[in-house]
């Protein structure tokens, strides 16, 4: 079985996703191995530790250049024997230093169908409200690789949620996490998962 890192900065309700499907046996071919977060006391700390997944804190310090903590990082993913990452709501950019390390084996999933709405200050509710800004009557999620250029890797999977009449930007965050981001990343972390073991073999 595989080990995955899972790497947050907030409530985690992604990383809860990740969880409940380790539960029922749909994720099965790598488990929850780690939690990072890069902020103390935030909710999916508590949700790893409830579902017994070691959780810890890696704070950026002050000065820190994103490299150096690009290297405290992976000197952890690697005690640990990491080998696929998931950035659920993880607001840090990751240095090219982890990317490289772990090419093609980082996921990310982005509120928006890729390339609309994406990229470098569109995350949360300002996805949301770039979206209802623009008119679009379609928006949903995507999983994608992670590389140098933010929300521009490979894209995995998408699907589509309808916007409706009267959203607001907390509505439509709402029924794009539980129809789309919900379903898309659990499917897709055991694909990859399972994908990396077959090559191992």
């Amino acid at each position: 079985m595989l080990n995955i890192a899972v790497l947050v900065s907030g409530g985690g309700t992604n990383l809860q996703a990740l969880l409940d499907a380790q539960q029922s046996g749909l994720l099965h071919s790598g488990r929850i191995a780690l939690v990072v977060s890069n902020k103390p006391d935030v909710y999916a700390l508590t949700r790893a530790r409830e579902h017994g997944a070691t959780a810890i804190v890696v704070e950026k310090h002050g000065g820190e250049t994103p490299e150096a903590y690009g290297e405290r990082l992976l000197a952890i993913l690697r005690e640990r024997n990491i080998r696929l990452i998931v950035l659920a709501g993880f607001l840090l950019i990751l240095a090219p230093n982890v990317i490289a390390a772990y090419r093609d084996r980082i996921l990310n999933v982005h509120p928006s169908l890729i390339p609309a709405f994406c990229g470098e200050g569109y995350y949360g509710l300002r996805v949301h409200r770039a979206a209802l800004a623009r008119g679009v009557k379609l928006t949903g999620a995507t999983v994608h690789l992670v590389n140098e250029i933010p929300d521009g890797g490979r894209i995995l999977a998408q699907k589509a949620v309808a916007v409706l009449e009267g959203d607001t930007p907390e509505m439509l965050q709402k029924s794009v996490m539980e129809e789309a981001e919900w379903v898309l990343l659990p499917l897709e972390v055991e694909r990859q998962a399972a994908g990396l073991l077959a090559a191992a073999k």
